[in-house]
């Protein structure tokens, strides 16, 4: 029932933003988790849905991509990459209900790469091909690592994900997320031990207390805030959103909202 009125939710905004100018949404009392500076345009493709800022003035922007839970499409997720948008990120996601290969989403970002080198493309110019990074929920998180494996991909959220996945074979920094109350992926039977296994790369785990399943739908739910600062550090160097992670009195580790945080030996040597 609650995935039913998730894709109902998602269709009608799919349907109010096809080809639109969106503006921000309403700001929060977090930094991370308010409105970015731009209006977004969202464009609904065959094969990806993208949102990105409306002005991509004379920069570079870097690219996200994104990976939907099983039987959902981007809209369920509308309001979350719309606000990654906001941010400066130009977001491709895969309009597929299927996400775990990772390939569609590694797809939308080749193709805004192709984009970037076209004369005459809106994004001519303006793609940073060396900042990607892959987001995902439930069994897009697994299609975000194993996005992740490839060196496209310079930073991975798995946001709840299912267990198919490698997170050994993944290349750059990761930051693992899981619900306190999800009966649907466990975290200490799947998100703890792919964080576990991630050893190669600085990888961080965050369990948000109270968050079942469904926390990140339409909005990111509290997962936001915090999943935009990991972006911003990782490929904007904004360095007070570094401080979220790391150092001995990081954010994240000093919030009670979060009852689980780790970080291991990479990340541990990661200055806040």
């Amino acid at each position: 029932m609650f995935l039913r009125r998730l894709l109902v939710a998602a269709t009608v905004l799919l349907a109010t933003t096809a080809g639109s100018t969106v503006a921000p949404a309403v700001a929060t009392a977090d930094p991370y988790a308010d409105p970015g500076p731009y209006a977004v345009t969202v464009d609904i493709g065959l094969t990806h849905t993208i949102y990105r800022p409306t002005d991509l003035g004379s920069g570079k922007h870097p690219v996200l991509i994104w990976g939907n839970g099983t039987g959902a499409v981007p809209g369920a997720y509308g309001l979350l990459l719309r606000h990654w948008a906001s941010h400066g990120f130009v977001v491709a996601a895969a309009n597929t209900t299927q996400a775990n290969s990772g390939q569609e989403m590694l797809a939308g970002a080749r193709w805004l790469i192709k984009e970037n080198d076209r004369p005459g493309s809106v994004y001519f110019h303006h793609i940073d091909a060396t900042k990607v990074g892959a987001a995902g929920h439930s069994q897009g998180g697994a299609g975000a690592v194993n996005a992740g494996a490839d060196p496209l991909v310079d930073t991975t959220i798995p946001i709840q994900p299912g267990p198919l996945a490698v997170s050994s074979k993944l290349r750059g920094p990761a930051f693992f997320l899981a619900g306190q109350r999800d009966s649907i992926v466990l975290p200490w039977l799947i998100v703890v031990p792919m964080y576990n296994a991630a050893s190669q790369v600085p990888a961080v785990y965050g369990e948000l207390g109270g968050a079942d399943h469904f926390e990140p739908a339409l909005d990111g739910g509290r997962f936001r805030g915090m999943m935009t600062a990991w972006f911003r550090f990782q490929l904007m160097g904004d360095e007070q959103a570094r401080g979220e992670f790391f150092g001995p009195s990081c954010g994240l580790c000093t919030d009670p909202a979060w009852t689980d945080v780790r970080r291991n030996a990479k990340a541990m040597q990661i200055p806040g």
